[in-house]
């Protein structure tokens, strides 16, 4: 029993309450093993084991447990508890080297979330290969994966990468993947930009800046990769809805090759000069910009883009880029990382898919996140 100022409470009371959010103290104010016993009225070792899935607890408990746990906001310290078993986890990493500006942001995440807990427990081991859908594989088989406690990675091409994660799967060695998602692959988690949301933002505002009937088209990476397809249907279907006067053209796909973003604009333009609106549904939007100023179709052309760095922020400025649509790479990096630790840790699954808003960089409100583009702290606007 316990007693909440002239009340007793039993510790199933108690629960209830906590659960329907009829106590009065913040959620952070339980925050480990010993307010999860005392508020179910149980034993520590008894939490300890549910939260851990030891034996010597029953279904009911556990499930109580867990329940509990998510009420509380309960979050494992991983340092310590890998200090106390006297093990450190080895994570493996495998992102693309291109296109750096975008994951290497997604690097510092992962850092970020490692070095958050201290910098104690976990080994990260990073691996490139040249891009999505190019090299993962070869990368993958080098690395000596079955090492890893868990991994974290962007699948670019399922196909070849099924029977990895198969194995991977029986050997109960967790996966996340970052950045886009493969949903016929087993995998832990998910974590990325809401890119139906993205396709459909970028829609919705060429619609609203382009008032006569006109052709409108995408740039996009490798449509076998589900990220850019999803924005690209997310695109086409707003499109289809809410701007009908603009006609959408088949989509380009330059596979996240400068060249082939930059030929393909070129012919683009030749083809349809009187093209009305672009949407560049990948970070590589230079060489379509320079295609575009170098026809004389910069500013005419309204371009709405995808993420942020210093090279497009002149465009931005001078309104040759209506609006760009930033995947905020960096918390997708550190919020893979944190669920990948604390699964490992605790082996509670976390939940299956995480889709963060994108967020919309204009000219009036671009001074807001030129100083944090960059920035490594997990409270600032574009975390």
């Amino acid at each position: 029993m316990f007693r909440i100022g002239d009340r007793s409470i039993s510790s199933k009371m108690l629960e209830s309450c906590i659960i329907r959010g009829k106590m009065n103290d913040k959620p952070s104010t339980f925050a480990g093993i010993k307010e999860i016993a005392r508020a179910l009225g149980i034993s520590i070792g008894t939490v300890d084991r549910a939260l851990h899935s030891r034996p010597g607890v029953s279904k009911g408990t556990r499930d109580r447990v867990l329940r509990m746990a998510e009420t509380l906001q309960y979050r494992p310290n991983v340092a310590a508890r890998n200090l106390k078993l006297n093990h450190r986890l080895r994570v493996g990493v495998f992102l693309p080297e291109e296109i750096a500006l975008f994951f290497d942001r997604i690097r510092d995440g992962i850092r970020a979330g490692r070095d958050a807990g201290g910098g104690i427990g976990v080994d990260l081991v990073f691996h490139s290969y040249p891009r999505l859908g190019e090299g993962e594989l070869e990368a993958i088989e080098k690395s000596e994966w079955l090492q890893f406690d868990g991994i974290i990675m962007a699948p670019g091409n399922p196909t070849q990468l099924a029977p990895i994660l198969a194995k991977l799967e029986a050997k109960r060695t967790p996966v996340v993947f970052v950045t886009t998602d493969a949903i016929r692959l087993p995998r832990l988690a998910s974590i990325t930009s809401d890119e139906t949301v993205s396709g459909g933002i970028a829609a919705d505002l060429l619609g609203r800046v382009i008032s006569s009937p006109t052709k409108v088209a995408t740039i996009t990476g490798d449509l076998r990769i589900q990220g850019h397809a999803e924005k690209l249907r997310g695109f086409a279907a707003s499109l289809a809805t809410l701007s009908p006067h603009l006609s959408l053209l088949p989509a380009i796909e330059s596979h996240d090759l400068p060249a082939d973003a930059y030929r393909g604009a070129v012919d683009l333009l030749k083809r349809h000069p009187d093209l009305g609106g672009l949407y560049i549904n990948t970070a590589n939007s230079l060489p379509v910009l320079r295609a575009l100023k170098e026809h004389g179709r910069l500013g005419k052309v309204q371009v709405i883009t995808t993420d942020l760095f210093p090279e497009l922020i002149p465009f931005i400025e001078d309104g040759m880029v209506l609006a760009s649509l930033y995947q905020r790479p960096f918390a997708q990096g550190k919020t893979a990382f944190e669920m990948l630790t604390a699964y490992l840790t605790t082996r509670v699954p976390p939940n299956q898919f995480i889709r963060l808003t994108p967020h919309i960089v204009l000219r009036s409100n671009l001074s807001m996140f030129i100083g944090l583009i960059y920035s490594d702290d997990s409270n600032a606007l574009l975390i």
